[in-house]
């Protein structure tokens, strides 16, 4: 019998190039996720746990009967203050252990954008000639004022806002360059 030659293979078979189609659309699927933009993710972080330690304040509020405001600081460090706060629970003690600081301190930054003063419950008179800090107030009151604060990292902001019968929460504002096209 005659043996033919053996043929050398030329090229890859169709299942090959799909496998290796596959595995680079999945490396670079996982690229994609790897490369997610690192200030968008840690504030969407900032405002969560936000939105959380603010609950927490407001039920510690509601519990204790004591008018409970949060406040941002001014954003400027001082070199004189050795631990200054980026945030403050008015009205709870620090034993009460709401964290004061940004995950990333001095990165972020806090506006409140909506807010008023709950004249009706008492706790603090409305009087037009005081211009008062700009603070979220959390209780004692069940029903609050429509209120909100602005976190901005970079170019991105979120805000935390609670209708007052409603939690507080987080949602994205956007980038700046978003913003100013709107």
């Amino acid at each position: 019998m005659n043996d033919p030659k053996p043929r050398r293979r030329r090229g890859f078979t169709l299942l090959e190039l799909l496998v290796v189609l596959l595995l680079v659309a999945l490396a670079s699927g996982v690229m994609v996720l790897a490369l997610r933009d690192g200030e968008a993710s840690a504030l969407e972080r900032e405002a969560s746990r936000l939105a959380a330690l603010l609950e927490m304040a407001r039920a510690e509020s509601r519990v204790s009967g004591t008018v409970v405001a949060w406040q941002p600081g001014n954003g400027v460090p001082n070199p004189l203050v050795r631990d200054e706060a980026d945030f403050r629970f008015a009205g709870l003690t620090r034993a009460q252990g709401l964290p004061q600081r940004w995950l990333q301190p001095g990165a972020v930054q806090a506006q409140v954008v909506a807010a008023e003063s709950p004249g009706a419950s008492g706790a603090l008179p409305r009087n037009p000639g005081v211009n008062l800090p700009q603070r979220l107030w959390l209780g004692p009151d069940a029903i609050l004022p429509p209120q909100a604060v602005e976190l901005r990292l970079g170019r991105h902001r979120v805000r935390v806002a609670s209708d007052g019968l409603g939690p507080f929460q987080a949602g994205t504002v956007g980038a700046d360059s978003d913003v100013a096209a709107r």
